[in-house]
């Protein structure tokens, strides 16, 4: 269990970091992006995403911090989080595809426009995927139950909220008075009780 743990806490800190910085990195830039193209954009943002990972693997146990042990309460809280990311994940996937997650839209408009998605689980919360995320990545602090874990889990709420932020700047760029309408009438992360579309 304690090698699980040390396992589950060092792929939190090596991936969720970069993954975070990636949207960060794209979203703002996107026209730029988009003239690179996917294939240099991600070539070129995955250097130091490389570089972070090997940097992560060398210093994991600084990273890591304080090995906080094995007990019942954050593997039940893990339990639960992974319970809500994963009904979560089991929605969202019915509207949002791969290329679409990856960022296709933003990066290659003529090959992929995308579409605003506002029906199923989106018609009751706009950011499903990022409430996911923030679920998940606390299940792996929780089971990892290391300090370095819960810093990345409690770093993560107000970085996602910039990739949040960002997100929305170019989606009303994109489709403009009907994303505005869209924000008018579903919440950004605590769902609706009722779908958009049944309310009257």
């Amino acid at each position: 269990m304690n090698k699980l743990r040390y396992f589950i806490g060092f792929l939190l800190l090596a991936s969720h970091p970069p993954a975070i910085l990636l949207w960060v990195a794209i979203h703002p830039f996107a026209p730029f992006w988009r003239r690179l193209g996917p294939v240099w954009t991600y070539v070129l943002l995955g250097i130091p995403v490389v570089g972070y990972m090997i940097a992560a693997w060398i210093a994991r146990d600084f990273f890591l911090g304080v090995d906080l042990g094995t007990h019942v309460v954050p593997i039940a809280l893990a339990a639960v989080c992974v319970a809500a990311g994963v009904l979560l994940n089991r929605e969202r996937r019915r509207h949002l595809n791969f290329s679409t997650l990856s960022g296709m839209p933003e990066l290659s408009r003529q090959q992929y426009p995308g579409r605003l998605l506002t029906d199923g689980i989106y018609g009751r919360i706009r950011h499903p995927r990022y409430v996911e995320v923030h679920f998940l990545v606390f299940a792996y602090a929780f089971f990892a139950n290391y300090t370095g874990a819960y810093l990345v889990a409690l770093l993560s709420i107000p970085l996602i909220y910039l990739v949040v932020v960002l997100e929305e700047k170019e989606l009303r760029a994109r489709f403009g008075e009907a994303y505005d309408e869209y924000c008018r009438s579903v919440p950004r992360f605590i769902p609706a009780r009722r779908p958009r579309n049944d309310r009257g």
